[in-house]
């Protein structure tokens, strides 16, 4: 059985022709590579539970690397959340705004993903380099570096391609949707519907429980272990994140939000206890708090209830946050708040 590395080029939402033309590249270049497998699914985030995309990622055993158009940390809970889990696999290829060094990995504070196989789940942002050869090359890293045997799995050209199969490929330009060939499967033509929902990152996560008082729509819900997660996700409001500015430890992502700090980009938080509430905040005066309750509200009245403001669900930790006297951290955040950079 061939010992090959399962890579998944996961597509945009984008009709963007020089996205469009990277996922090619990169498919095309891993294609004769021996050691590769490659398949190509729909946006994660966007692919339902039963959509044979995510049934064809489940049923990858061994390692496997995910190349999206998110944070790799939303990636990864993303598809744990579809049941497709795994151990963090440890990427070199890196953003520049994100704080990473690989040799220093922060300690797990939160409750920890369950049921989760002892493989390797890498997950690559395509945002991060613009050309293929960075992505070639990381994924040549990762298979030098891995000793495991991989299952040899069908794929989207159902094998080792012959010179014709890989002619038409490059020859033949997008659909009109924009959209790569996927899966052999002529159901899945067209592209998923985008979607909007919270999705919780377990490392970080400590099931306090405060998104589920503050959330008044029936999102979240707890498991048989009591632990918490996202039960109805199609009940969450698009374009609403205001459960994630109330997380004290920032484990809420929504992917597609302009902010990367609610869209899952890596960065110190729980280790080191940073000031959510302007890191969350907006550059309009007010803090987290403030506008997650004006999101929560306006989107009640667009319900036809009633804006509830402070008086429901506000976290704990804020009502005893004037009672606290500042320590030297709070001095030393706000020194570095009156420095002029």
């Amino acid at each position: 059985m061939a010992k090959k590395l399962t890579v998944v080029i996961s597509q945009g939402q984008s009709k963007n022709p020089k996205q469009r033309a990277l996922e090619e590249e990169v498919a095309a270049r891993l294609i004769m590579d021996r050691d590769v497998e490659v398949s190509i699914v729909p946006h994660l985030y966007d692919m339902g539970p039963d959509h044979t995309g995510l049934l064809f990622l489940r049923g990858v055993s061994g390692p496997l690397v995910v190349l999206s158009w998110i944070y790799p940390r939303a990636a990864r809970w993303v598809l744990d959340r579809q049941g497709v889990k795994g151990r963090e696999g440890i990427s070199y290829l890196r953003g520049e705004d994100e704080d990473f060094d690989p040799e220093e990995q922060p300690e797990l504070q939160g409750i920890g993903a369950a049921d989760t196989p002892n493989r390797k789940l890498y997950c690559i942002d395509f945002r991060v380099e613009p050309t293929a050869q960075p992505y070639i090359d990381e994924i040549k890293r990762i298979v030098r570096d891995h000793s495991e045997q991989v299952v040899d799995l069908m794929s989207w050209i159902g094998g080792e391609p012959q010179p014709q199969q890989l002619e038409r490929y490059l020859a033949q330009p997008p659909a009109e949707e924009g959209a790569l060939p996927i899966l052999p499967n002529p159901q899945d033509a067209e592209p998923p519907k985008r979607r909007w929902y919270p999705v919780i990152d377990y490392d970080r996560c400590t099931n306090c429980m405060e998104c589920i008082d503050f959330c008044l729509f029936g999102v979240y819900g707890v498991d048989t272990l009591d632990r918490i997660l996202v039960e109805a996700q199609d009940n969450c409001k698009k374009g609403c994140p205001a459960c994630s500015r109330v997380c004290p430890e920032n484990a809420i992502m929504f992917p597609q939000h302009k902010t990367p700090a609610i869209a899952g980009a890596e960065g110190e938080v729980a280790g080191l206890k940073i000031d959510l509430t302007q890191l969350f905040g907006g550059g309009n005066g007010k803090d987290a708090l403030e506008m997650a309750i004006a999101e929560r509200d306006a989107e009640l009245v667009n319900d036809g209830r009633d804006a509830v403001g402070a008086t429901v669900g506000i976290p704990r930790r804020q009502t005893q946050t004037a009672q606290q006297a500042k320590d030297e951290l709070d001095d030393l955040m706000d020194g570095l708040d009156a420095l002029d950079f």
